[in-house]
């Protein structure tokens, strides 16, 4: 899920229109490619959708980077430490189902419906984690916020693709990833500030009521959308007894178990371990394409370096706020900030790879994006030493970020100059469930490492100053893991041709 953006929720602007997404205008007329009366994204004709896109965009990139601001406050104040990465992974496993969900929803009814559902769930989500007066509650919002994001991010995909002339489509997925500047530079400046002077629980609070703004705006050029596609027809029941629906489900339930195992380790947890893994070995291999896990040349390693890409980032990602918030004793404000560089240098390697002349090297770009991200990543445990600066972080991250922009939008682009036109739509979803899998199995690997590796029993920088004990050895584990989790995603780059 993390298409082309500087963070985690997986809008972007690599991939293209979904499976079956008709070339139609918001009218719902057949879509035009020549030029005309408000031709432009902000012309007449698209200027509403288009806003109303792009703060949704803007929102959940804005609750991306708060989020990974607040949580060390919440998990500490709800004494839930030892299940930090379950606020993470909650949500990337209820958006895989969701996203499943959304592309049949969206082929058989039309794109409102998971849409406006989506954007309730995740305005749901964000008011059960800001009221949770437990860490399993405040878990169970997140997971609410990922079936929301799941539907949200699909149902987008294909609302571009039934709105927009197939000439605008690259402009507005651009403009997809630009809405992800300004919140990822403001974002942990703001959330920082929140959570310090209002309390962590605002951080989510507040958010809910700025979507109704963007909603208003785009209303009307959504209904004008066609609802139904000839030849599909199937209500939510349907829906969720589709065999993709089903396999994604089952992947998230048996995701969900393997990593409750992985945190409670005893004999008791052999059988949600065993049933985990029962349910997640065979549907795995059936949402992605053949040969993604043994990375067979050319489309099959484009999709797993994707997945192991983005679940290094962002499981590493994770944890660094925690880390110096518990072992540096940083603000929440500053340790947001550690992470803002790279969102500005994910922006600069899209640019980058995007010059002509480096066309030739696309496989060599992606290999060298995850020798980046491994380097980076590598150098973020540094911090953990007293006489290292903890700026270190932030330098590192820079690093990592342009290594993503190489890395994830060359992906992109091999991804479709690999599949055959009537495959494009299909393969890149498969792209974005890559991402979503790897988000999920990287962050249970990081949870399950830090908690066995003491991380459960972290105590803050100012107790561990008044004798209390500090546990580096479990961010160790989780950076040292996950670097070498995009060491190898470099050394698979050289079967993508």
């Amino acid at each position: 899920m993390t298409a082309d953006r500087p963070h985690d929720h997986g809008i972007g602007t690599d991939d293209s229109a979904p499976p079956g997404a008709e070339t139609t205008t918001a009218a719902g007329r057949p879509a035009d490619d020549s030029g005309g009366p408000g031709g432009g994204i902000l012309g007449r004709a698209h200027r509403a959708l288009t806003l109303g896109i792009i703060s949704v965009v803007s929102l959940v990139a804005f609750e991306a980077s708060a989020v990974n601001t607040a949580m060390p406050v919440a998990a500490r104040a709800l004494d839930g430490i030892g299940l930090y990465a379950f606020g993470f992974s909650a949500f990337f496993t209820a958006s895989l189902f969701a996203m499943a969900l959304a592309g049949e929803w969206s082929d058989r009814r039309g794109p409102l419906g998971p849409l406006f559902t989506g954007i309730a769930a995740f305005g749901a989500g964000l008011l059960v984690a800001g009221a949770a007066g437990s860490m399993g509650m405040f878990i169970a919002g997140r997971g609410v916020q990922g079936v929301g994001g799941g539907l949200v991010v699909v149902s987008l995909y294909v609302v571009v693709g039934r709105a927009y002339p197939e000439r605008l489509r690259p402009s507005i997925m651009a403009s997809f990833s630009a809405a992800w500047v300004v919140p990822v530079i403001v974002g942990p400046l703001v959330a920082g500030t929140v959570t310090e002077h209002l309390g962590w629980r605002w951080v989510f609070l507040a958010i809910p009521a700025l979507i109704l703004l963007p909603l208003a705006v785009m209303l009307p050029a959504l209904r004008a959308l066609p609802r139904d596609r000839a030849g599909s027809p199937g209500g939510v029941r349907q829906v969720l007894g589709s065999r993709r629906c089903l396999l994604a489900l089952a992947v998230a339930v048996g995701a969900c178990l393997v990593q409750y195992a992985g945190q409670h380790p005893s004999w008791a947890a052999l059988l949600p371990a065993a049933a985990g893994l029962a349910l997640l070995a065979p549907t795995l291999v059936r949402l992605l394409p053949r040969g993604t896990f043994r990375a067979a040349r050319g489309l099959p390693t484009v999709v797993l370096l994707r997945g192991l890409s983005a679940g290094a980032l962002v499981a590493a990602e994770s944890f660094i706020p925690l880390m110096l918030v518990t072992q540096r004793g940083l603000s929440a404000t500053l340790a947001g900030l550690s992470l803002t560089g790279g969102g500005l240098t994910w922006a600069l390697g899209s640019y980058v790879q995007s010059r002509p002349r480096l066309e030739p090297y696309r496989e060599r770009l992606m290999g060298l994006g995850l020798v980046l991200l491994a380097v980076a990543i590598a150098l973020v445990p540094l911090a953990l030493v007293d006489g290292v600066p903890a700026a270190v972080v932030a330098a590192a991250w820079t690093v990592g970020g342009f290594g993503m922009g190489l890395n994830i939008s060359s992906g992109g682009v091999l991804l479709l100059k690999l599949s055959r036109p009537e495959e494009a739509g299909s393969n890149s979803a498969s792209l974005q469930m890559a991402d979503a899998l790897g988000n999920v199995t990287f962050v249970g690997v990081g949870g399950v490492l830090f908690v066995a590796f003491g991380g459960g029993s972290i105590a803050t920088h100012a107790s561990a100053a008044a004798g209390g004990a500090g546990q580096p050895a479990a961010f160790v584990a989780v950076f040292a893991t996950m670097a070498v989790v995009a060491l190898l995603g470099a050394g698979a780059a050289c079967r993508l041709k």
